[in-house]
């Protein structure tokens, strides 16, 4: 099977999620042109970093965005792992991604679990406890939100459930491209999976982000990068050659998995 993704690699308006709502709404009408069967948006992309005003800002149970997902997948008809959001909860404000189907159905939702202390994410946000695991038109999929790309053995444990694709949604900073290029070729070749990855662009008051949203297969080799500007980009990618390549060096039946604790 094979699909055609759109990453919208948008410039985050700090603080302001009426004004992102409008920006998004822009970049889903561009992005809907190339026909894609799925449209990733980047992590928080609602409010961006604002992370000491989150208890004011934060869309209530995801409601507000949920409902906007909903009818910008069913307008265009194309599934949406919708980036992530200030999602609050009776518990406390979590970091919360959405998937909707083209027929607006919402079909998962991951908080992220790995809180990123060196920009205060514990001071304000509660970790999630849910699987990234989903499934669209069969396909075993999965989505994790930027750190999470640090823990391998969190990756692990959603491909050798079959997932053939993980979704990154992120904001990660220009210092440490290196560090984003590198971990995301490493997740794609050690896991046999495509890795979208979609991050933001642009600077808030204490950071610049990276851009560089990237499509890698399941070899390991780049299939679409992004520059480091706000920009669509759009890849196409076929399910069958991660069967092709699990058959051809088979990991996960040569796995030891009781010798690893």
């Amino acid at each position: 099977m094979n699909w055609k993704l759109a990453c919208i690699q948008m410039d985050i308006v700090f603080g302001n999620p009426e004004r992102n709502l409008e920006k998004a709404t822009e970049l889903i009408e561009k992005a809907a042109i190339s026909k894609p069967n799925i449209i990733v948006l980047p992590e928080l992309w609602t409010t961006g970093y604002d992370l000491t005003r989150l208890e004011e800002i934060a869309d209530s149970k995801g409601v507000n965005t949920i409902g906007f997902l909903k009818k910008m997948a069913i307008k265009y008809k194309v599934h949406f792992v919708g980036g992530s959001i200030a999602n609050r909860t009776e518990k406390g404000v979590k970091n919360t991604l959405f998937v909707i189907t083209k027929d607006g159905e919402l079909v998962h939702e991951y908080s992220k679990l790995h809180l990123f202390r060196l920009m205060d994410e514990h001071l304000y946000l509660i970790p999630g406890s849910e699987k990234g695991l989903f499934e669209l038109e069969q396909q075993s999929l999965a989505a994790m939100i930027c750190y999470d790309i640090r823990f391998p053995e969190w990756i692990r444990s959603h491909t050798v459930k079959g997932a053939k694709a993980l979704f990154v949604v992120a904001e990660w900073p220009m210092p440490r491209l290196h560090h984003w290029r590198s971990l995301l070729i490493a997740r794609a070749i050690e896991n046999q999976c495509y890795v979208i990855a979609c991050n933001r662009a642009g600077s808030d008051p204490n950071n610049e982000f990276a851009g560089h949203s990237m499509v890698i297969d399941p070899w390991g080799e780049i299939v679409a990068e992004a520059g480091e500007l706000e920009e669509i980009m759009v890849a196409d990618i076929d399910f069958a050659k991660v069967d092709q390549v699990r058959s051809q060096i088979p990991i996960f039946t040569d796995r030891i998995p009781e010798l690893y604790n």
